[in-house]
């Protein structure tokens, strides 16, 4: 394939979204992306979101901008080789220490008013970060022109805001809308795990001067940071299968497990949102179609169609979880038992938290195979131009 980058490239926004050890299916995509373009090619995606999981794949490919090939390699070095014990503690005494002062949390008001609140401990994901992610490459990444900005979103606990933390270029302007601000910042591994803190499961990080959460929460225009750091068109990269069809319902005679109700409010948190914000951007898109081009011009408050394209998973990800969940350490598989997430109605809340590396590999290769027959939509997506027929049904 002969590959040309055109000099009018679009200024294209990455958003990838939150899903735990789900956000393995997002390197998948990105490897098939790098296998797309020349090796050393810079990064090419100017500006560049992320939430929860996803926020770290976004920080490492930041860091790396100036060559696209080699942050993607640094990623999947991260998540080719992931174990339970690099991302919570799956030790008897981390795990049920961690259980016990949960529950003296909800029944004695804790010991301290800094006692963490949370099933699971997720200190070893901070000292993985901090050993695997010099997160100082970001700035020397938008010196070089390499990246225009990164944003890292997470959701304030007493403000009620989701806050994108962003660091870029000096031209941008930070904003504020209802419940969603946007607030320059030097990203470091505390954003990252800000933003990571899948509520419940793992405890709230502070930053500055307020403790946050999974930047999922409530985050209601996942698209919106992406365009207000520049983006004038976006690429997401989903981690859930769309729906085809309406579920079937069926009589159920047993109480639904807390795996089964935690899966729920995990879709909830991680998925509904962007469906909604891509909706919202497809009826705004076909507004803007109906107004006249001299018209949009003329008005004081600019208006502009904005293109996305959507990449997902073409497999159910909570049957591959299911399939790997013998892989989990025995203690944290005794853990999960108990609240029913081995079951397969509690696969989803599974899939959130099986950082275990045949999963991962298994979401990898899907990423990988489900991106490449779309080579000639991707790149003339991104701007570049190639000799292969394009079709542009997917990009919304």
């Amino acid at each position: 394939m002969s590959l040309i980058h055109l000099p009018s490239s679009p200024k294209v926004g990455l958003v990838l979204t939150g899903g735990g050890a789900r956000a393995a299916y997002q390197v998948g995509v990105l490897q098939a992306i790098a296998a797309m373009l020349p090796e050393k090619t810079r990064n090419p995606f100017p500006v560049i979101c992320g939430t929860s999981a996803g926020a770290v794949n976004a920080a490492s490919v930041a860091l790396s901008a100036r060559n696209f090939h080699e942050g993607v390699r640094l990623l999947s070095a991260v998540w080719e080789n992931a174990h339970v014990n690099q991302a919570y503690r799956s030790d008897p005494i981390g795990v049920f220490g961690n259980v016990a002062r949960l529950l003296s949390s909800l029944l004695f008001g804790g010991l301290s008013k800094r006692t963490p609140v949370s099933m699971l401990d997720s200190s070893p994901l901070s000292q993985l970060l901090d050993r695997s992610l010099p997160l100082h490459g970001i700035q020397r990444s938008i010196e070089t022109g390499a990246l225009h900005a990164l944003g890292i979103t997470a959701w304030g606990y007493t403000s009620g805001q989701s806050v994108t933390f962003y660091e870029g270029a000096k031209n941008i302007v930070p904003w504020k809308r209802e419940r969603r601000i946007g607030v320059a910042a030097r990203i470091g591994v505390e954003h990252l795990m800000a933003s990571s803190a899948i509520p419940i499961l793992f405890p709230a990080i502070r930053v500055n001067r307020e403790y946050f959460g999974d930047g999922s929460m409530r985050q209601l225009a996942p698209i919106s940071p992406a365009l207000h750091l520049g983006a004038e068109r976006v690429l997401v990269i989903g981690v859930r299968k769309t729906a085809e069809t309406q579920p079937e319902r069926v009589t159920v005679d047993s109480y639904p497990t807390l795996a089964q109700i935690g899966g729920h409010i995990m879709g909830s948190i991680f998925l509904d949102s962007l469906d909604l914000d891509l909706e919202r951007l497809q009826r705004i898109n076909n507004t803007l179609r109906m107004i006249p081009d001299e018209k949009l011009k003329d008005n004081s408050m600019p208006l502009r169609q904005v293109k996305s394209m959507v990449i997902s998973p073409s497999v159910e990800i909570n049957t591959i979880a299911e399939h790997h969940a013998h892989t989990l350490p025995r203690t944290i598989r005794l853990f999960y038992r108990a609240i029913g997430a081995l079951r397969r109605d509690g696969s989803s809340l599974l899939s959130y938290v099986l950082f275990e590396e045949p999963f991962c590999r298994a979401l990898i290769d899907l990423g990988y195979r489900d991106t490449m027959p779309l080579g000639p939509q991707i790149l003339q997506f991104i701007g570049a131009e190639t000799s292969e027929p394009t079709d542009a049904g997917i990009i919304r």
